[in-house]
């Protein structure tokens, strides 16, 4: 497939989920009503339709299972097997404490995946009606503008940094808090969100202690094709199934990359 037709196969994957979030999310922002899963994560009535909705939707675009966060972990596991030539991965809203408290920074995060690397990934917050995508090869994008939208930082001291403090270690968080290498740091409660602010060069470095597959699996195409760099925490690719949590690090370019990557290394 050429690069101008994984992109016209992305926009109209950020077609679709715009829509959706329009008809089913955006209604019941500020309305949906709260409870707790098993794991003590909020759950609101508005994950369990948007994810019905991208399950019956998806398929239409591309032929292939649908793999989602709300899904019990037996059917998430035999989704996995049963896509392993073509997979799609929703997180039908990521950041819901902050959707189901009227923050307005939340998003829905879908990725097609083949062969367990990603080749389509759309994260759309409908409150900013800011759709942030990527096809493998064909760039990435905020609303059809290319990314990244700056320059990010050369110099490691000078950068922006997203952390997740709650999800590291003590002693790094302690590090990190104490002596921080950056020049200010942010957390927002959307790792998908967080991963296309790395990607827009709104944010420079990026760490996470502990993302799921749905978590990752479409912002870090997006920070791919925007020219970014990432790894987990010990260096590894960020291939897993959906029951591994998995720690994250990422620089909006190669060379920051290289800084963070050397600081935590000699402080983790």
């Amino acid at each position: 497939m050429s690069s101008a037709q994984r992109l016209e196969q992305v926009r109209s994957l950020t077609a679709l989920v715009r829509e959706m979030a329009h008809e089913i999310i955006l209604p019941r922002y500020l309305r949906a009503a709260r409870e707790r899963k098993a794991d003590g994560s909020v759950l609101t009535e508005a994950d369990l339709a948007s994810q019905a909705a991208l399950v019956e939707r998806l398929p239409g675009l591309i032929k292939a299972p649908v793999l989602g966060e709300e899904m019990s972990a037996e059917e998430q596991g035999r989704v996995w097997h049963q896509g392993q030539h073509g997979l799609w991965v929703i997180d039908p809203i990521d950041g819901t404490t902050n959707f189901a408290n009227g923050i307005p920074f939340f998003g829905v995060a879908v990725a097609y995946l083949v062969e367990h690397k990603t080749q389509l990934g759309v994260v759309y917050n409908p409150v900013t009606d800011e759709a942030f995508y990527a096809g493998r090869g064909a760039g990435a994008w905020l609303n059809d503008v290319p990314l990244p939208l700056r320059n990010p930082t050369t110099t490691l001291r000078e950068a922006v940094a997203g952390v997740d403090f709650k999800r590291i270690s003590h002693h790094l968080g302690d590090e990190l808090a104490v002596r921080p290498p950056y020049y200010s740091q942010r957390n927002f409660g959307s790792s998908a969100l967080e991963w296309c602010y790395v990607a827009a060069g709104r944010l420079d470095v990026y760490i996470h202690g502990g993302q799921m597959l749905w978590d990752y699996a479409a912002g870090r195409l997006i920070l791919e094709e925007a020219g970014g760099s990432y790894s987990s925490l010990g260096g590894t690719p960020l291939t897993a199934g959906p029951a591994i949590k998995r720690s994250v690090i990422a620089a909006a370019s190669p060379a920051l990359f290289e800084q963070w990557r050397t600081w935590l290394h000699a402080h983790a």
